[in-house]
């Protein structure tokens, strides 16, 4: 009992579920994160393919859940000046991250894991969330007939 005396008890009631805005925030920062761990691993020479569980019918007719590698694509790319840009997504769309500016510009490799974290940042942030919130909004409006 001495043990428990020893932490700090209170009476807390978990929620039942969050708000829109810090649902998005960390569906945002989940995929920023597979960003940085992509960036470093081809920074290594390596390949990072995280796992996902799909679920197939065999021949049998029988369904059975496989895991397969989950496929992502880096959100950075070449530009004509040689030096690497970084376009946040989320889902399809690139969030405007300033007035008319969709793109970060890096130097270096190294540059590009420390500018991904930095995002990552923001994102928790809560820097972001007019943007995400458009962006989310247009999404949102092509599923609708």
């Amino acid at each position: 009992m001495a043990t428990l005396a020893s932490l700090k008890l209170v009476a807390a009631k978990k929620p039942s579920n969050q708000p829109p805005v810090v649902q998005r925030r960390n569906k945002l920062s989940s995929k920023v994160f597979e960003q940085i761990q992509l960036a470093r691993a081809q920074s290594l020479g390596e390949t990072y393919s995280p796992t996902k569980n799909k679920t197939v019918t065999n021949t049998d007719g029988e369904r059975v859940t496989v895991v397969v590698p989950k496929r992502i694509k880096p959100w950075w790319f070449v530009a004509e000046n040689g030096k690497c840009c970084i376009a946040v997504r989320y889902g399809a769309k690139v969030i405007e991250l300033a007035k008319g500016k969709s793109a970060i510009e890096v130097a270096s490799p190294d540059a590009l894991i420390e500018a991904l974290e930095a995002v990552n940042t923001a994102v928790l942030a809560g820097e972001l969330d007019t943007q995400i919130e458009a962006v989310s909004g247009q999404l949102r409006s092509g599923f609708l007939k």
